[in-house]
């Protein structure tokens, strides 16, 4: 049996071993020579989504590619790269990428593949950002696909079913700073009022709640590019103080943590003091382990309009959440056009699960929290959920196209797992 286990602990993966090729020609043999593969990232998928009971292989000994365009406006990167190993290299050369996720240790390849988005209202998820890619397939043919080529669109998000994905090439912008700002107690009422004007009040901004009370939620996070101006920061001042009055909450009198009464040490800085966007977009710094580290997590994505009703369904459940969870965050992700990106089509809310590690009681629930939802929620598709395949395929308007194109890449369906099959592919 395999003793190789998933970030939180929660999934054993069926594989005898792991194998770690450190080339092309040696990836390409693995492959050759197995029947069903997967390709695993980071381990960060709190789900099956990577499981094979074949071969499972990681790119993470790969050779490392980091080559920043002539025209400096995108950078072509390993696949198994981490976005914190990329980060700090983009920074040394004036370069910064849009957004980040709340944790660094993600791979590129994986995060994008799942649709594993950061946060802001006029961003886009970090697939968002890509503009080319180069897929290893079971044939031993290296595809490349840039944006713009057909099945582009449905390339991106692919939840593995296509290749291995070696390369990808990101858009990338001058570099910026960042200030974070944590308000403390605003009263739900006031957000649900004008929603808008709370996700709009930063760059990115995150509502934490643990749901024990149903008045207030915990804590606001305000995450704002710096103006170049002082007149424009002083704007941006004012802002966060006519809201914070307007939602009764307090600015935090020190560093916090997510989960309340956690030790922020592992949490980037606060407090206003600015920095480089990769040490304040995400939550967590790199060098740490991130969140509370034995968790599961669930996440759904809602269209815009639909936010203020599902935030309502979530209330509604606090007494039964509460005692499970360990943090809600809702965050906003700007829409796109990727075929199975949650965004895909509409600005999109998250409401995202942070839960204690009792798996057989999160799944109990997951049906009555997934019932009370708006039927337009897409699930995180690295996370845990329990709807139906059918079902979650029926929210995807160009599934039928993604499974088109899965059936191109490979069809001799040798990267379809039981994860793949229960979808429907």
């Amino acid at each position: 049996m395999s003793i190789e286990r998933n970030w939180a602990g929660n999934l054993e993966y069926r594989a005898a071993e792991v194998s770690h090729p450190e080339s092309v020609d040696e990836l390409r043999a693995l492959i050759a020579a197995a029947g069903p593969v997967r390709i695993l990232g980071t381990r960060h998928c709190f789900n099956d989504i990577a499981d094979t009971a074949g071969a499972l292989l990681a790119l993470d000994r790969m050779p490392t590619v980091y080559e920043v365009s002539a025209a400096r406006d995108s950078v072509r990167v390993s696949g198994g790269l981490r976005y914190g190993d990329i980060a700090s290299r983009l920074e040394d050369d004036g370069l910064a990428l849009a957004n980040l996720a709340s944790l660094p240790h993600i791979s590129v390849a994986g995060a994008v593949a799942t649709g594993t988005h950061g946060s802001g209202d006029g961003i886009g998820a970090l697939s968002s950002a890509v503009r080319g890619l180069s897929i290893l397939t079971a044939s031993g043919e290296i595809r490349t696909l840039a944006r713009g080529d057909a099945g582009f669109d449905g390339a991106v998000v692919s939840l593995g079913a296509l290749g291995a994905v070696l390369e990808v090439t990101l858009d990338v912008e001058p570099t910026y700073q960042i200030a974070q700002h944590v308000f403390e107690h605003p009263s739900w009422e006031a957000i649900l009022a004008d929603l808008g004007a709370v996700t709009g009040a930063g760059t990115s901004v995150s509502i934490f709640s643990m749901w024990q009370r149903t008045d207030v939620a915990d804590q606001i996070w305000i995450k704002q590019r710096i103006s170049a101006t002082r007149a424009d920061a002083r704007a941006q001042q004012s802002r966060r103080d006519e809201l914070a009055a307007r939602l009764g909450a307090a600015p935090a009198d020190g560093k916090r943590h997510p989960i309340l009464g956690v030790d922020p040490e592992a949490c980037t800085e606060q407090g206003g003091v600015a920095g480089p966007w990769f040490q304040r977009l995400p939550h967590f710094k790199l060098e740490f382990t991130p969140s509370a580290g034995e968790e599961l997590q669930s996440e759904y994505l809602v269209p815009r309009a639909d936010a203020v009703a599902a935030i309502e369904a979530v209330r509604s459940l606090a007494d039964r959440i509460a005692p499970l969870l360990l943090v809600n965050e809702i965050r906003t992700v700007r829409g796109d056009d990727l075929w199975l990106s949650s965004s895909y089509g509409t600005d999109a809310v998250g409401l995202h699960f942070t839960w204690r590690p009792d798996e057989a009681a999160v799944r109990e629930l997951l049906p009555v929290l997934e019932a009370a939802l708006p039927a337009s929620a897409r699930p995180h598709w690295g996370k845990v959920f329990t709807l139906d395949g059918a079902e979650v395929r029926s929210r995807y308007p160009r599934w039928d196209d993604f499974a088109a194109l899965a059936a191109s890449f490979d069809p001799e369906r040798r990267f379809v797992n039981e994860y793949l099959e229960r979808l429907g592919l």
